[in-house]
């Protein structure tokens, strides 16, 4: 896959109308995302993960039809329990996809208790909107992102419309209301997830993770929204 990104070139990949933004480069599993490396196709698993010969065949399935890196979702100890099993079976079959673990709520102890996953990840996925509830959030995100520092892996936060901070959209809606020129409720969402994705990465780089480590992503519905948020 290096190889590939490599023969590619780091400059012009493709011609486009919008000039690419010069980005940090971060290693996933062997798979370089940004600092000019071609785009990367991602898919994730809708399967159980402690499922663990569904999830392979899935994950087979998807590298074979394109796909670079898999995320799969790790929501409990029966999931964290089968990824070591599931990287170690796809590696016999010469997949060598990067998996991805998708982190709600409870990642910072699925990581703890389970090492062999947290070793097994390419990636950890963080939405600060789940990562935990109000004076454990902060303390949560921290957790996973020193597991990510203990294991050498970047981490990728990743912002959802849909399961925003409330309390840093709160926080952002009543400032609002005090401008004599007020944004819009949707432009309020729209600097909400940019703040989140930006404060998100700052507090991770004050722990100690590399630039070099961190992925933002942003989730959107609405196109306009996103051509927004990322400009």
């Amino acid at each position: 896959m290096l190889q590939r990104q490599k023969a590619a070139g780091m400059t012009g990949y493709f011609s486009s109308p919008f000039p690419r933004r010069t980005s940090v480069g971060v290693d996933v599993g062997g798979v370089v995302v940004g600092g000019g490396a071609p785009v990367i196709v991602q898919s994730m698993t809708n399967t159980d993960t402690a499922d663990i010969d569904q999830t392979v065949a899935q994950v087979a399935a998807l590298h074979r039809a394109g796909s670079e890196i898999v995320r799969i979702t790790v929501d409990r100890d029966e999931s964290a329990a089968a990824v070591p099993r599931i990287h170690e079976r796809l590696q016999r079959l010469g997949i060598n996809v990067p998996l991805v673990g998708d982190f709600h709520y409870i990642g910072h102890k699925l990581l703890a208790d389970h090492p062999a996953c947290a070793e097994a990840l390419a990636k950890y996925r963080i939405n600060p909107g789940n990562v935990g509830f109000k004076d454990k959030k902060d303390r949560q995100f921290a957790d996973i992102v020193e597991m990510a520092i203990r294991h050498d892996k970047p981490v990728r936060i990743g912002v959802n419309w849909g399961s925003l901070d409330q309390e840093l959209l709160t926080r952002l809606m009543d400032d609002n209301q005090d401008k004599g020129f007020p944004l819009t409720a949707q432009e309020v969402m729209r600097e909400a997830i940019v703040q989140s994705a930006i404060l998100s990465a700052e507090m991770a780089e004050e722990i100690g993770l590399g630039r070099e480590k961190i992925i933002l992503s942003a989730k959107v519905s609405g196109v306009q929204d996103l051509i927004a948020v990322y400009t």
